[in-house]
C-alpha cells in the first residue's frame, strides 16, 4: 500500500537497534527484597479483609513487615560505601536479617494462598492469582540475593530477576562507555526510503547485532516482494557471511562498514563515493530512533509484546 500511495519506493533499507528501557528502579539486591516484602504485605492486607471472619486464623499471619524491611535496607545503603572489615561484616549481617524478614513474609503469603483456595469470595480468587504471580518472583529474588551476597557467587544475566513488577526485563550490555548496563528490551528497526518503519522486532535477551541482518533482509523481501537496491547497517552488524548473503539476494549496494583492522583493499572499498554516500544516508536512522524514543513509541511497542499483570 505504501508503494501504491507513492510514500516509498522501498529501494533503500537501513537497519539498527536500540534499547527500550522498562520503568524500573536500579535493581540492587536489598531494594528487590524490600519490593517483595511490600507486595506480600499489601496482598496479605487484602487477604485479611477476606478471611477476617475465620476466627481460627491467628492475626500474626497477616503481619506487615514492610517497615522493618525498609529500615534494614536503609542501613544496608548506609553501609554500602564502607571499606573496613567491620563495615563489610555489618552489611552482611544486615543482609541476613533482611533475607530472614523477606522469607518470613513469603511463608505468610504461602500459607494465606492455601487458605484463599477454600474461599468462595470472588476477591479471594483475585488475590490468589496475584499471589501465584508474585510468590515465585520473590522466591527467585531471595535465591539470587543469597547466592550473590552471602555465598559470593556470580549469577548470570539470564538467571537474574531485575524487577518483580516487570519480570520480563532483560539486562542489556551494549559496550557504550556512558551506558555500561541497561534494563529493558533490545528493539530492532528496519526503515525504508520515505522515512517509513517497515518492520520492528522486540528481541529476547541480548543477541548479537550480526544475527539481525539476515532477518531484516528476509522481512523486506516478504513485505515488498523484492530486495532493496541498497541496504545498510552499523559496524556491529558486519560479517563476511552477512555481506555475502545480501549480495546473493540481489542487493547492489551493501553498506556494512567493517570494524577493527582493515586491509588496504577493504579500506579503499569503504572510501568509495557510493559507500560514503550510503553511510551518510544510514546515519539518519539515529534521528528516527531518537524521535520514536521521545514519543514513547518504543516503550509502548514492547509493552504490547509482554503481558505482565501489575
Amino acid at each position: 500500500m505504501a508503494i501504491e500511495l507513492q510514500l516509498t519506493k522501498a529501494q533503500k533499507m537501513r537497519t539498527d537497534g536500540t534499547v527500550g528501557a522498562t520503568n524500573i528502579h536500579f535493581p540492587s539486591d536489598n531494594s528487590l527484597l524490600v519490593d517483595g516484602v511490600r507486595v506480600m504485605s499489601r496482598l496479605l492486607y487484602k487477604a485479611k479483609e477476606i478471611l477476617s471472619s475465620n476466627s481460627k486464623i491467628h492475626p500474626r499471619l497477616f503481619q506487615n513487615r514492610y517497615r522493618t524491611a525498609r529500615k534494614i535496607s536503609r542501613n544496608i545503603d548506609s553501609l554500602s560505601q564502607a571499606r573496613s572489615q567491620w563495615g563489610r561484616q555489618n552489611r552482611e549481617q544486615a543482609y541476613r536479617r533482611l533475607l530472614e524478614v523477606t522469607q518470613a513474609s513469603l511463608k505468610q503469603a504461602q500459607k494465606v494462598q492455601v487458605l484463599l483456595k477454600d474461599s468462595t469470595d470472588l476477591k479471594a480468587a483475585k488475590v490468589g492469582r496475584a499471589l501465584a504471580i508474585f510468590i515465585p518472583r520473590v522466591t527467585q529474588v531471595i535465591a539470587q540475593s543469597s547466592r550473590r551476597v552471602l555465598r559470593q557467587e556470580r549469577v548470570s544475566a539470564h538467571e537474574k530477576l531485575v524487577s518483580i513488577f516487570e519480570a520480563h526485563t532483560d539486562i542489556i550490555c551494549r559496550g557504550k562507555p556512558n551506558l555500561s548496563t541497561e534494563f529493558g528490551h533490545k528493539v530492532w528497526l528496519d526503515e525504508v526510503d520515505g522515512g517509513l518503519i517497515s518492520n520492528y522486532r522486540v528481541l529476547k535477551g541480548n543477541p548479537h547485532d550480526t544475527q539481525q541482518w539476515v532477518e531484516s533482509l528476509d522481512q523486506h523481501l516478504q513485505i515488498f516482494g523484492r530486495p532493496p537496491k541498497q541496504a545498510s547497517a552499523d559496524r556491529g552488524v558486519y560479517s563476511h557471511p552477512n555481506e555475502n548473503y545480501a549480495q546473493k539476494l540481489g542487493v547492489k549496494q551493501v553498506i556494512l562498514p567493517k570494524g577493527g583492522y582493515k586491509s588496504k583493499e577493504r579500506d579503499n572499498f569503504e572510501r568509495k563515493r557510493n559507500f560514503q554516500k550510503g553511510r551518510r544516508w544510514h546515519n539518519g536512522i539515529e534521528g528516527r530512533i531518537s524521535v520514536l524514543t521521545h514519543m514513547l513509541w518504543i516503550r509502548t511497542m514492547f509493552i504490547q509484546n509482554y503481558s505482565n499483570p501489575k
